[in-house]
């Protein structure tokens, strides 16, 4: 049975990883595993931005999809961005095996506030359970309660739950069953 990879860019808190393993897994039914360590990103870097491309991170993670893999999250503690966004929390192939996410914005202390490790564990899964969301073909999803729904600010992120929502996991039954029987695990 095919697995969720996590890869991480640079040293990423083995706490965030393991909250990822277990809360993927309870989310979306695919085994989660880690993957090899990527070196910092530095290849990403934009001097002009300060900040570190999501797209440049997306693509080195499609040359290293497994093949038992069904999906890759890169997970970074990099700020990123996309030239037409100042930031991004993450950045998903749509209908792809990748998707990235950043700790660096969801994380008080980038907010200059004290430091709120329960409620930034939450901000992780909520992203990972969004841009994984992307991945399996799901759109920013109009109930402000569910994971797919947009977050271009961290209240945004704050206001959704982990979850998808009954609609969007609807959709995500129908891709995984498409998926399932592109790969020859259904019959």
């Amino acid at each position: 049975m095919k697995s969720i990879v996590l890869i991480p860019f640079g040293p990423v808190p083995p706490e965030v990883l393991d909250a990822l393993e277990v809360g993927l897994w309870q989310e979306f039914g695919f085994g989660v595993r880690r993957g090899e360590a990527l070196p910092d990103p530095a290849y990403a870097f934009d001097q002009h931005a300060n900040q570190y491309s999501s797209a440049m991170m997306l693509k080195d993670l499609l040359r290293r999809v497994p093949s038992d893999a069904v999906r890759v999250l890169g997970v970074t503690e990099r700020d990123l961005f996309i030239p037409m966004l100042s930031f991004v929390f993450g950045h998903a192939q749509v209908n792809g095996p990748a998707a990235v996410i950043s700790l660096a914005r969801l994380r008080q202390e980038f907010y200059r506030l004290p430091p709120n490790p329960p409620l930034f564990l939450r901000r992780v899964m909520k992203e990972a359970v969004h841009e994984l969301g992307h991945t399996f073909g799901l759109v920013h999803c109009a109930d402000t309660r569910c994971a797919m729904s947009l977050s271009n600010a961290i209240q945004h992120v704050d206001t959704k739950t982990e979850e998808l929502c009954p609609s969007c996991t609807i959709l995500f039954q129908d891709s995984v069953h498409q998926i399932r029987q592109h790969s020859g695990e259904e019959h």
